[in-house]
């Protein structure tokens, strides 16, 4: 579909994970029962902290630094946050952040590559729903929802009987973003979604528990 595939350092600055995709100071994902912080500056210099990365949307500003409009990435990689492991969490994970950035970029180019991905992904058609939801670096900014894989949407235990299943988060890059990129304001837009990729695993090959992605058991990993 045209994306190119963009990467990032994992051992990332507080200013590229935080202030340039327009996270408030007190926002509370820069917590320590968030955040793994390698160092912080002590007289709360902007962006003076180094840090784990906490999402692969730290590479969005990285790359449109270097890189003018239009064109569309995709960004997979390793991610940590500082929380306790059960069969659905785990501290160390990998998302995959999509972006797509022009002169004309709408909604509709977001649902129409959301739902192509998904269709591709899970080798059936899936349908996309969109619900209001915040996001720092989006504006508007959504939930969005795919229909149940297990059950093609007619209502089961998997999807709690709804048919959808709550998949990311995604919306409008917002233009605080492009500003912090060295973009104008107001010239372009463009879209932004991100997921975990290890949950899209998980639902595909119907695993109930992600440490076992992490354990290292033999018998798990020879399954593929």
């Amino acid at each position: 579909m045209g994306f190119a595939i963009a990467d990032g350092p994992e051992v990332e600055t507080e200013w590229y994970n935080f202030d340039a995709v327009n996270m408030p100071d007190d926002h509370p994902g820069r917590d320590m029962q968030d955040t793994f912080w390698i160092s912080r500056d002590p007289k709360r210099k902007k962006g003076g902290g180094i840090v784990l990365r906490t999402h692969t949307t730290s590479v969005q500003v990285r790359y449109m630094e270097k890189h003018a409009p239009p064109f569309r990435i995709i960004i997979p990689g390793r991610v940590f946050r500082h929380e306790a492991t059960d069969a659905s969490h785990e501290h160390t994970f990998h998302q995959f952040e999509g972006l797509m950035v022009g002169e004309n970029v709408t909604m509709g180019n977001f649902l129409h590559v959301s739902q192509q991905f998904f269709s591709a992904f899970f080798k059936k058609k899936i349908n996309v729903r969109l619900r209001p939801g915040y996001f720092s670096f989006v504006e508007p900014g959504f939930e969005f929802d795919i229909s149940c894989v297990m059950c093609d949407g007619k209502g089961c235990g998997v999807c709690k009987h709804t048919g959808w299943v709550e998949i990311a988060g995604a919306g409008m890059v917002h233009q605080n973003v492009f500003v912090a990129a060295g973009y104008p304001r107001g010239r372009y837009t463009g879209f932004a979604f991100g997921f975990g990729l290890t949950r899209l695993a998980m639902m595909r090959y119907k695993i109930d528990d992600i440490r076992l992605f992490y354990g290292g058991d033999l018998r798990f990993i020879n399954q593929f």
